[in-house]
This record gives C-alpha cells, sequence and structure tokens, in this order.
C-alpha cells in the first residue's frame, strides 16, 4: 500500500520521537535537556553503559554515536518492535489518534490528486503576487509600507491581491489550463447559485499564501481593503489540503526559528505574525481565524515545551488567553505548559512593536505570566471575598482547575501555589506609618490586577513587650509540634481525614515537608491506612515517615500510641487544631497590635494583647482543665472526692470478719 506524504508528514507531525523512544529506554537526567528537546541515554540497539543515543525532538530524528544507528519514529518502532512498515504505521496511527487511509488502489491517484491541488494553489500565488504589481493593486501598495512592509517584505512572504472582480483568478486559471473541478476544489471560487460561471472566494483584499511544514501553499487568507466589508480577514474554506483546526501560519519557519533559539509565541493574525518575525522574533506563529484548537496545542508543545501565547490586550484577547488555559489545563505535564504575554490595553503585538520597538516587545515577553496567575487572575479579579460563601467559592473553583491537571506531581505544585496565593488575598493588608488603610479582600490591586496586597514582615517587640511572656514564648516552635501531632494522627487514622477536611485545608504549613505530608493526606485519606501509608512512603521516602512518628511529642500522642482508633483520633485532632488555632489568632494579634503601638496612645492597645493572651490560654488548656472537687485530709493533702468515694464503695465490699488460719 503507498500511503500519501502528506499523511506520513502529519503523523510525524503529531508524534513525539521522545515520547516514542522513551517507552524502550531510560533518560540520562544529567545530559538531556528537555525543555529543548535534546534527550540522551543508553542505546536500545547494543549493549552499552554510558548515554550515546541522541533523540533530537524537534527535528524528529535520532542517532547513536556507538552503532550509528539512526531514522526516525517510523524506523525506531520497525526496528524495535520488529515490525513491517505499514505495522509500524499503524502503531503510530493509532497513538497519534490519525485514523489510516483507506486500502484501495485509488490512494496513488489521490496522492497525485493532492499533488496537483497544490500546483493550482501556486498557480494562484503568483496571479496574486502580479496583481499586486499591476494598477489594481496600487491601493494596497499604498497599503502595505504603513504597516511597516516595504517590497523586500512583501516578497519575503508572497504576499499579492485579489483584484475585485467577480472571476479575475478564475480567467486566469482556466487559462492556464487548469481544471474547473480543480479550482472549486482548492477553495479557490465558490459555485453559483444563479446558474452561471463559479465566482473568486476572494475579491478586492490582500492576500496571505497559507502553507504547510514542507512549504507548499494549502490555502489562502485576505484581508479587506474596503472597510465596509462584512469581513475584514477571510480564510479559505477547508479543502482536501486544508484543515484550519490543525494548521498554523508560518510553521514551519517558526520552527526553524525555534529550534536556533528563538522563543515561539502565538499570535492572533497574519501581521502580527508578519511584524514579529520582521522585528527578529521569528519563532511566530498563529491560529487561523479560530481560538487554539486542541490539536494546534499538541503542535505547538512539539515546537517548544513552553509557547508564549500573545494575543490582543483588549476583552476579546483576555477571553482567547483564558480559551488557551482551559485547553491546556487537563493536558498539562512536565515539560508541557504555556505562558501568557498581555499585550498592553488596546493594543496588538504589531502595534506594540511600533510603539516600543523590539526592546518593548522583548520586556513583554521576558515578563510573561505562568499559567497558574491568569487561573488566580480570572477566578478573584473584580471580586470581593468578604464571606465564608465566597471564599469557599473561590477553593472550590481553584480546586475544580487544578483537579483537570493528570501529573500528581504537577497538581500538587499549582495547588501549593494558589494557597499560597489565597492565604495571601484572606489575609488583611497592614500598611506602616498613619492613615495607612486597612486591609479588604480585593484582589484587583496592584498594576493590572495582578497585584498582591501589601503586608508586614513578622513584627518586631517593642521594648515595652520584649520581656512578657506573650512576646517571649515561641510561637513558631509550637505551631511546628502541633502541626506534627495533628500530620501523624491523620498517617495513622486517616478514617477521620474527612471530618477535618477544612480545618486541614486552612492549616498553613510553614514546613515544606508538613505542607506536602498535609496534601498528600487530603489526596488519599479516602483509600484506607494501608495504601495512605504506601502513598506517603513513596512520595516522601520511608525514613522521613519513621521520622515524623518517632519525634517524642508524636510518638506519645494518644492516636500513635493507638492506631486506628478513630474515636481517640478525633477528640485529639479537635483539641490540637483549636489550639493551632488559638496560638496563630495570638501571634497574629501581637504582629498587629505591635505595629499599632507606634500610632495609639490609648489603652485600646495594651487591652487587646492583654484579651488575646488570656483568650490562648484559655484555649490552651483546653480539655486537659482539671474539673474535679477535692477534699483536704488529715495531713492537709487534696483528695479527689470521686476517687475517695470510689474508694469507699469498693471498701464495702470487702469482709474483714474472715477467720483467720491456724497456724
Amino acid at each position: 500500500m503507498k500511503l500519501d506524504p502528506s499523511f506520513l508528514d502529519e503523523l510525524r507531525n503529531r508524534i513525539s520521537l521522545t515520547q516514542v523512544v522513551g517507552r524502550k529506554v531510560l533518560w540520562d537526567n544529567r545530559k538531556s535537556i528537555p525543555s529543548k528537546g535534546d534527550m540522551w541515554a543508553p542505546c536500545p540497539f547494543h549493549h552499552e553503559k554510558t548515554a550515546s543515543f541522541h533523540v533530537d525532538d524537534r527535528k524528529g530524528f535520532y542517532y547513536c554515536f556507538g552503532c550509528h544507528e539512526k531514522g526516525d519514529a517510523i524506523s525506531f518502532v520497525r526496528k524495535t518492535e520488529n515490525v513491517e512498515f505499514m505495522e509500524a504505521i499503524e502503531i503510530l496511527a493509532r497513538e497519534a489518534g490519525m485514523p489510516l487511509p483507506e486500502r484501495d488502489p485509488q490512494a496513488a491517484k489521490k496522492a497525485e490528486k493532492r499533488a496537483s491541488l497544490t500546483d493550482v494553489m501556486e498557480e494562484a500565488v503568483k496571479f496574486f503576487a502580479m496583481s499586486l504589481r499591476g494598477g489594481g493593486g496600487r491601493d494596497a501598495s499604498a497599503y502595505l509600507p504603513k504597516r511597516g512592509l516595504d517590497e523586500a517584505a512583501r516578497g519575503r512572504w508572497n504576499l499579492g491581491f485579489a483584484p475585485d472582480a467577480w472571476q479575475g483568478l478564475w480567467d486566469h486559471l482556466i487559462g492556464k489550463g487548469v481544471k474547473p473541478d480543480d479550482i472549486l476544489a482548492c477553495g479557490l471560487a465558490k459555485p453559483s447559485n444563479k446558474g452561471g460561471k463559479p465566482y473568486d472566494t476572494f475579491r478586492n483584499r490582500i492576500m496571505f499564501p497559507i502553507r504547510d511544514t514542507r512549504g507548499r501553499c494549502i490555502a489562502f487568507g485576505g484581508r479587506a481593503m474596503d472597510p465596509n466589508d462584512n469581513a475584514k480577514y477571510l480564510n479559505s474554506p477547508e479543502t482536501v489540503l486544508f484543515d484550519k483546526g490543525r494548521t498554523l501560519y508560518n510553521h514551519g519557519p517558526a520552527r526553524e526559528a525555534v529550534g536556533k533559539g528563538q522563543p515561539l509565541i502565538v499570535a492572533e493574525g497574519y501581521m502580527d505574525v508578519i511584524a514579529l518575525s520582521e522585528a527578529g522574533f521569528g519563532g511566530a506563529v498563529a491560529p487561523l481565524g479560530t481560538a487554539v484548537t486542541e490539536h494546534q496545542l499538541d503542535m505547538l508543545w512539539r515546537i517548544a515545551p513552553e509557547p508564549l501565547i500573545a494575543l490582543d490586550g483588549d476583552t476579546a484577547g483576555l477571553r482567547a488567553a483564558r480559551k488557551v488555559m482551559d485547553l491546556a489545563l487537563p493536558k498539562l505535564n512536565v515539560g508541557h505548559s504555556v505562558r501568557f504575554a498581555l499585550m498592553p490595553e488596546g493594543q496588538d503585538p504589531d502595534e506594540v512593536l511600533k510603539a516600543k520597538g523590539r526592546e518593548g516587545m522583548q520586556a513583554l515577553l521576558d515578563s510573561a505570566l505562568p499559567l497558574v496567575d491568569l487561573l488566580w487572575s480570572r477566578e478573584t479579579e473584580g471580586k470581593t471575598f468578604d464571606s465564608p460563601d465566597r471564599r469557599a467559592a473561590l477553593d472550590r473553583a481553584l480546586r475544580n482547575a487544578t483537579a483537570q491537571i493528570p501529573d500528581e506531581g504537577l497538581r500538587y505544585h499549582y495547588d501549593q501555589a494558589l494557597r499560597e496565593k489565597t492565604r495571601e488575598l484572606f489575609r488583611p493588608a497592614r500598611f506602616s506609618g498613619k492613615g495607612s488603610g486597612g486591609g479588604g479582600f480585593s484582589p484587583a490591586r496592584g498594576k493590572g490586577g495582578f497585584g498582591r496586597n501589601a503586608r508586614f514582615q513578622p513584627a518586631v517587640p517593642m521594648p515595652s513587650t520584649k520581656a512578657s511572656l506573650l512576646a517571649g514564648q515561641d510561637i513558631d516552635a509550637t505551631e511546628y509540634l502541633r502541626e506534627a501531632v495533628i500530620l501523624a494522627s491523620l498517617c495513622v487514622t486517616p478514617g477521620v481525614a474527612d471530618e477535618f477536611e477544612g480545618q486541614l485545608l486552612r492549616m498553613d504549613c510553614r514546613d515544606e515537608t508538613h505542607a506536602r505530608l498535609r496534601d498528600l493526606i487530603l489526596a488519599h485519606a479516602g483509600e484506607g491506612a494501608e495504601n495512605l501509608s504506601e502513598k506517603l512512603t513513596e512520595a516522601l521516602g520511608a525514613p522521613a515517615l519513621d521520622e515524623l512518628l518517632g519525634r517524642t511529642h508524636v510518638a506519645l500522642c494518644p492516636p500513635v500510641r493507638h492506631p486506628g482508633d478513630e474515636e481517640q483520633a478525633r477528640m485529639t485532632l479537635g483539641e490540637e487544631f483549636a489550639k493551632l488555632q488559638a496560638v496563630r489568632a495570638l501571634r497574629d494579634e501581637v504582629e498587629e497590635a505591635t505595629q499599632d503601638i507606634e500610632t495609639m496612645e490609648d489603652e485600646a492597645v495594651t487591652w487587646r494583647l492583654g484579651d488575646a493572651a488570656r483568650t490562648s490560654h484559655s484555649a490552651l488548656r483546653g480539655l486537659q482543665e482539671d474539673t474535679a472537687e477535692y477534699d483536704v485530709g488529715d495531713n492537709g493533702a487534696p483528695i479527689n472526692r470521686d476517687e475517695r468515694s470510689a474508694l469507699d464503695a469498693l471498701m464495702q465490699t470487702i469482709r474483714f470478719d474472715k477467720p483467720r488460719r491456724n497456724g
């Protein structure tokens, strides 16, 4: 069976050689650079210990410097799976989600047909270029220099002009001997509904050829010269050559530029791509009249691990960026992400380059936002969180978003970053100096709505409070100990974790190991103690878990001494969470009150500090407070009244009049 070369090109574009080879080798992390698709491993074709087998994922080829084996994904599958060519194609096509071409004797004719259609498209490119240079293209020729495109640039991009005539291109191609059906099949003309001759698809438009990765013209984009035209930009209809959801404008040249170190930039339209490329950003591409599709995102990741989404700085551009984010979340993986370079309001990349030059654009690209920041912005900007209901809704929205991330480790880090932002948002801002504003929960502070509420570092006690118990106690150490007891109790009794989920989510662990352990418990608590233990051991290592459970203050707590006793665990956790909350409330009160001492001259601050201390002391006593009643014995010692009554009752049951044994 002879396959269409375009099918093989598409197959190679869809699959990642790194993934194909990665099933058979163990990568050498010291030599490999995943971000550049530059991977090394011991060769799977001959026995060796050194990593001499090289994969260039961007070019799609491998080579062994030891045995000199080389090839692409198809040859790799053939050699490692010991299969024939078509079997290798079937394996890779299934992986890429591509149906195989029909097995019919007409396959070769279909390939020839596609080739003939690309010839027709090249004839159209020449016609449009000629029309731009002619008298009919005078207005278009005057317009392009205003957009920064001189004659040399027009030649580099093969720009042209479609005359304002109903059959200009049609008559030209017919005169060249092109069959009418081929013109229609290329999408260059449309049949008339009135029974007349077909008419040109593009009229009175500046023409942009759209090429595949092999450089063949497969479609056109046209910009209207008439400002009253219903469609400012118009693309070719989908044909056997052109699938707009699987095509990127400037794909081939951009892939080559990225391979030489340029960033991969996703802009919105043809002019943005051309302006970026002419300014030195050769790795620019654009989707074709639609939002970025899932397939286009896979294509972008085949070129670079972290494309920069540089869409227009307006509401539509931000909406499109967020669509890319939603598309990317379920597909995120280590080494596959996106960043967002948001243009100034009302400007596109072309306008930014004209206003600020290459340096201004480079600054925007350098400050591109990671996906997590765009997610945070969408869920918080313009909103207030002044009630528990709104805060809970934010927590749920963020959890639902990150739950889509398939990689567990990556999902953990996203959750960590968002928890930190949430804690920052919910902690009221404090500003030094007189007249400073209060807190509030509006996230829209700072430039562009991405700012964070300012807050102080932990306060240094004033001289008047340094000697007090309130400032002298080691609150951080106390928090650390209580966190350890809580986490250890849940490790050995995971069945009660759901009851304390809310408190556990709000537990702000300053220790990184504690934070990770908390997140693992939340993720796997419902899977049983044995499975949870396996997950914790796998993630943290057995020594780390043993070290936690072996700490003196942890080993002595009731749940660790009696693992599986859920009632005991509930009592301990309830008390420890209450004490931890009291300690942290005391810490926050100390910080705020200490700062207010600088500006307030009344006794309110002193009362607040005293009240905070009393509240904390009461909470820390908690369930340990002794409520028993005592009597005073003859020797002055206190005697627990309940215990004495129990002893008296016991003594009543003992008979002292038993006969003595004979000596």
